[in-house]
């Protein structure tokens, strides 16, 4: 039985090691783009990341306390701009599950932790980007219920 939690500081070794798994998910599918194998965050920058409020990191843990998972949020709002309305966004910046225990609930209670949570935070929204090279992710994300709200597209350029 897991459960979801705000991330705290002790977190962070863990953290890092999940945030390698994101890496190299995205390098396989791109290496063109990303390094791998390598981290989007050191120590210091979670630390104050785990710390703001206004980007809350929440963990899966298992029975024996082990990290399973994170999803890592931002707080968004454009206010006053001649196009936007003034919504509230929780964008979820990342989420990850290990990679040898995918598949068995982690992700879910992450995600519907995270949709709990905007909910009684008043959020409008949830938005994520997802890469192209990353079809698992796409296929749970449809699966949770997102739909495609914008799309990017590039022309690599040799």
């Amino acid at each position: 039985m897991s459960m979801v939690r705000r991330a705290n500081k002790n977190d962070i070794p863990r953290i890092l090691e999940l945030l390698v798994q994101v890496d190299m998910v995205h390098h396989n599918g791109r290496p063109d783009i990303f390094k791998g194998p390598a981290t989007k965050y050191n120590a210091k920058e979670l630390e104050e990341i785990i710390s703001d409020d206004s980007t809350p990191v929440f963990v899966c843990v298992d029975e024996n306390g082990m990290i399973l998972g994170h999803a890592f949020c931002i707080h968004k709002q454009v206010i006053g701009d001649s196009v936007l309305t003034d919504i509230r966004t929780l964008y979820i910046d990342d989420i990850c599950v290990d990679e040898n225990i995918r598949g068995t609930g982690a992700g879910k209670a992450l995600y519907n932790h995270v949709v709990d949570y905007a909910k009684a935070e008043g959020f409008y929204n949830v938005t994520l980007n997802v890469w192209s090279c990353n079809p698992g992710a796409i296929k749970f994300y449809e699966a949770m219920g997102l739909k495609p709200q914008k799309i990017g597209m590039e022309l690599v350029l040799e």
